[in-house]
């Protein structure tokens, strides 16, 4: 967690992006770490958790982490913990909270609520295209003998 909470220091003070960092750990091993590189990257996915994730994955050479754990030094927004359970992580730790995170500009409460509520009723609604293709593609996946479940 020290390490995690180190690289969320360092890259407030390089001027790299915003206070997080985060570290994957496997068998007691760093395998992946990362920082906030959002203005850096100009990627508003590019979250600590995230590029960490992404360099576990290409250490292991494999989209899932099963055997892995994550600290990070703030509790995981709603995308990172999507990545988080997307990724298989055996567990994930956090340092800091959603309070610390939103008392220094950085509230997730919005994304949230957001979530909750119906697709249409969200402040940018979604609404659903209608179109025979989309279902037929999830058909082919099923019947494809060149797939990668996960």
């Amino acid at each position: 967690m020290r390490e995690a909470v180190g690289l969320a220091f360092e890259n407030v003070r390089s001027g790299g992006g915003g206070p997080f960092g985060a570290v994957v750990v496997r068998g007691g091993d760093v395998i992946g770490r990362g920082v906030n590189g959002v203005t850096a990257s100009d990627d508003p996915t590019a979250h600590a958790e995230i590029v960490a994730i992404r360099a576990a994955c290409r250490s292991l050479g494999s989209f899932q982490l099963r055997d892995c754990e994550m600290y990070a030094s703030c509790e995981p927004c709603p995308m990172c913990l999507g990545a988080i359970y997307w990724a298989r992580l055996r567990c994930y730790y956090y340092a800091g909270t959603r309070s610390d995170a939103a008392r220094a500009g950085f509230d997730d409460s919005y994304i949230y609520d957001e979530i909750a509520k119906p697709a249409e009723q969200r402040a940018i609604p979604g609404s659903r295209v209608v179109l025979a293709e989309a279902g037929q593609v999830f058909d082919e996946w099923i019947r494809s003998g060149a797939k990668t479940p996960y």
